[in-house]
């Protein structure tokens, strides 16, 4: 059940384990509160977008958006501060199905979890299973990278900004193409991080994307998700697509 009146006024979808409403109750264009309530204690609470077109297609690329360290808890509406549901927030439309789920505070992205989110959404929702993407920016950054090692087989195509990862678990993922971002005068997490990760992969005989902003700090996310070109760049990319442009 949900915690509260409150809550029950705000969630127009909720998707649960054993039981939950369609997708088709969500008014397409809208960004809504949901949960999905997992084995155990652990509820996933995340904001879920559809595109305003969405009755108009079988299928929808998906998108799922990792925060950073900063709108971790239990007020969904810091989700919101960055990224593409910052965007949609402000009114514009997006041709992916979007997921932002929101870390619990004191915790970092699990990979598991996020892994049985998509397996709910996926289940409920008109996605291209071929065209599912994850992005993310600083712990979001973090958790990209780690998840692309987790679950290689899920993605067409990664997004980390100003993040890093572990160098050794690139061998998993190198048929992925990637596009990272970083600024030059990052100072929370400093620019090698990222330059590691593709140094890792262009080992492997990879071709990843790295953009440097040389005048950005840690913010390197608003210019990347401002970018037109960055949602293009995603949606020519089907899983089992090679690494690069």
């Amino acid at each position: 059940m949900l915690r509260s009146t409150l809550w029950v006024s705000m969630v127009c979808v909720l998707v649960n384990s054993s039981a939950g409403a369609s997708a088709s109750e969500q008014m397409p264009g809208q960004q809504v509160p949901a949960e999905l309530r997992t084995e155990g204690p652990h509820v996933i609470r995340y904001l879920l977008y559809l595109p305003q077109e969405y009755e108009q297609k079988s299928e929808w690329p998906l998108l799922l958006f990792l925060h950073g360290a900063g709108e971790r808890g239990e007020d969904l509406e810091l989700v919101t501060t960055h990224g593409p549901p910052r965007l949609i927030a402000d009114g514009q439309h997006l041709p992916f199905i979007v997921v932002s789920p929101q870390c619990p505070k004191g915790r970092v992205w699990d990979p598991a979890q996020l892994v049985a989110l998509l397996d709910a959404v996926c289940e409920r929702c008109r996605v291209d299973a071929d065209r599912v993407y994850v992005t993310g920016l600083s712990m979001g950054g973090f958790g990209t990278w780690n998840l692309a090692a987790h679950a290689p087989e899920r993605f067409a195509a990664i997004v980390p900004i100003c993040g890093g990862g572990d160098p050794d678990s690139v061998h998993r993922f190198a048929h992925i193409p990637v596009w990272a971002f970083h600024g030059a005068r990052d100072t929370v997490v400093l620019p090698e991080q990222s330059q590691t990760m593709i140094d890792a992969l262009k080992k492997l005989g990879a071709t990843p994307k790295f953009t440097v902003y040389p005048d950005a700090g840690h913010d390197s996310w608003t210019a990347t998700y401002n970018n037109p070109d960055l949602y293009e760049w995603l949606l020519r990319h089907t899983r089992n697509s090679r690494s690069g442009d």
